[in-house]
């Protein structure tokens, strides 16, 4: 019945919203701990650990997926494609709307500068460089396998460049301050390193199930209701499985994090756009055949292109991320 379907959606999204808790928390009390600036736990602490679930999708799809090797690499490189796009356009579109509904449409959102224009210029030279690599031919394997060394490479310096400025940020006022002790720490349990380690994996795996029950719901649901599966998985489904991104940024917007709400997407989408690839390049053809790869990537690029060139970050000016996911949605219906 629907109705037994609209009870697991809001349980799926009651445990997605009580793990970003976790997580989030967990994530500051890591990130003052180490001492590191609020751009290093969004970008990378977060931004990885929220990103990771998602990488295994495309590595299952390519080397354990069905019958058909095809077939496999066509759901493999629809989903490491398919990732960015989602960051760039739904996951900024959503933090939008979670600012403008408590903050006002106007207000400003304010990242740390520095940090922001990192991950954007990473992401756009590596990911560019993903979508160029995957104009070779199929047989041109070596000129593949050295451009994947390269992306796994211009990752490495993108932590590398990142943990350097952390110091100095620190100083400047942008380290980390978690506030209150530690769920954890709160039922008894000692307040250190491994104790903020295990809320933190507790945190993640509640994440990736919520999110998971999210999808079945939704396709249960519209099962009950007859709707076309393809409605389904282009317009709920993709939001479902960005939920860990989503929700960890809208808890940290609401709170005026605004560093940590960006990195916390723009982290991934440097992830994303670089390390996974690269596993594509290894063990598949890694070539874009047709316009339904290259669109939903362009897209990409241009939902970070929209955020690096807007002088002032508001609500509003995200809304346009999220337009650029509902021209993809129309465009897909109509052709």
């Amino acid at each position: 019945m629907p109705f037994a379907d609209l009870g697991l959606l809001a349980a799926a999204l009651g445990i997605v919203y009580a793990a970003a808790l976790l997580f989030t928390d967990a994530v500051e009390h890591l990130g003052a701990r180490m001492g590191v600036s609020q751009g290093v736990a969004g970008s990378i602490f977060a931004a990885i650990g929220t990103a990771m679930p998602e990488t295994i999708v495309p590595v299952v799809a390519i080397v354990a997926g069905g019958a058909s090797v095809e077939v496999n690499e066509a759901v493999g490189m629809g989903a490491i494609l398919g990732a960015p796009f989602m960051l760039g356009t739904v996951a900024l579109g959503l933090l939008g709307l979670a600012a403008g509904i408590t903050r006002g449409w106007r207000a400003r959102i304010s990242p740390e500068p520095t940090g922001l224009r990192r991950d954007l210029t990473a992401f756009f030279l590596l990911f560019g460089s993903a979508l160029a690599i995957g104009t070779l031919p199929e047989d041109w394997k070596i000129p593949r396998a050295l451009g994947a060394l390269l992306l796994i490479a211009g990752y490495v310096l993108y932590l590398l460049a990142t943990f350097r400025a952390s110091g100095e940020l620190v100083e400047a006022g942008h380290g980390v301050e978690s506030e209150g002790p530690l769920w954890l720490s709160r039922l008894g349990m000692p307040e250190g390193i491994p104790v903020i380690l295990v809320q933190l994996a507790a945190g993640l795996a509640l994440l990736v199930g919520g999110a998971r029950m999210f999808v079945h719901g939704v396709e249960d649901l519209a099962h009950a209701l007859g709707a076309s599966p393809l409605v389904v998985s282009l317009l709920v489904v993709p939001i479902a499985t960005e939920l860990p991104e989503k929700v960890n940024s809208v808890l940290w917007v609401r709170t005026g994090k605004d560093t940590l709400a960006m990195g916390n997407i723009t982290g991934a989408m440097v992830f994303q756009g670089s390390l996974i690839p690269a596993i594509g390049m290894l063990i598949s053809p890694w070539t874009i055949r047709d316009w339904h790869g290259w669109l939903p990537a362009l897209l990409a690029l241009a939902g970070a292109g929209w955020i690096a060139i807007a002088q002032r970050i508001t609500p509003q000016s995200l809304l346009v991320n999220l337009a650029l996911y509902l021209a993809f949605v129309v465009t897909v219906l109509l052709l």
